[in-house]
């Protein structure tokens, strides 16, 4: 895949792809690149961090724990934050594992979005996270039947316990979750196809939706 770390060519809302898989040829990081040709065509901006590739640490230290008001992000956190700071829309690509997002993942939600983010800030939804008022767009894989997923309850845990427990406590302004099931080795070309379609069809309702959102905020300013 290719890296797509800084698309300065267009002008447009910032997406931060945050890709989390160990095969840099998945059929995950296809759907990234996908999401990021998509955006693309509307003038958007991609930031791509590949957390496997980065070698991102997802385990939170001791001196990161946002314990008191002089707290400071260590480098690579300060990167991230940076990263996402520029970003109107966080889109979190992985693929379902025993149930829930990979620990690496886990761990970028964990130390990048709730840096510095203690528990009375989660409590009381204040304070300033670096993903307040920005759009959640997850795209998850499993190799299973999203039926079979749903049976299992985890599907709902996942849509509750992550994507909302995440949007919420950050508070961010959209939380959109597309899943795509059934994905195998032996995946047909007629099925490969179709899910990059659904893929292209979510980025392109993200783009409709945040420029619904310039247009209102437009208006309101009139």
């Amino acid at each position: 895949m290719s890296q797509h770390p800084d698309n300065n060519v267009a002008n447009g809302p910032t997406h931060a792809v945050i890709l989390c898989h160990p095969d840099p040829q998945s059929f995950n990081a296809v759907v990234a690149q996908t999401y990021c040709d998509t955006v693309g065509e509307f003038g958007h901006q991609t930031i791509v961090r590949d957390l496997y590739k980065m070698r991102f640490d997802p385990v939170l230290r001791a001196e990161e724990r946002p314990s008191s008001e002089a707290f400071v992000a260590v480098d690579d956190v300060a990167t991230e934050l940076s990263a996402l700071e520029r970003a109107e829309v966080i889109v979190f690509v992985y693929p379902i594992w025993f149930g829930s997002p990979p620990a690496m993942m886990k761990g970028y939600v964990e130390r990048v979005l709730g840096a510095g983010f203690g528990h009375r800030l989660m409590r009381d939804r204040s304070g300033n996270s670096v993903a307040r008022g920005k759009h959640l767009m997850s795209i998850s894989t499993s190799g299973n039947s999203f039926q079979w997923l749903n049976e299992q309850g985890a599907w709902t845990s996942l849509r509750t316990v992550f994507d909302g427990y995440i949007a919420n406590t950050f508070s961010m302004a959209s939380n959109e979750h597309l899943h795509l099931a059934n994905i195998v080795e032996d995946l047909s070309e007629h099925n490969f196809r179709s899910e990059l379609y659904r893929v292209k069809d979510a980025a392109t309702k993200v783009c409709a939706r945040l420029l619904e959102a310039s247009q209102a905020a437009e208006q309101a300013t009139k």
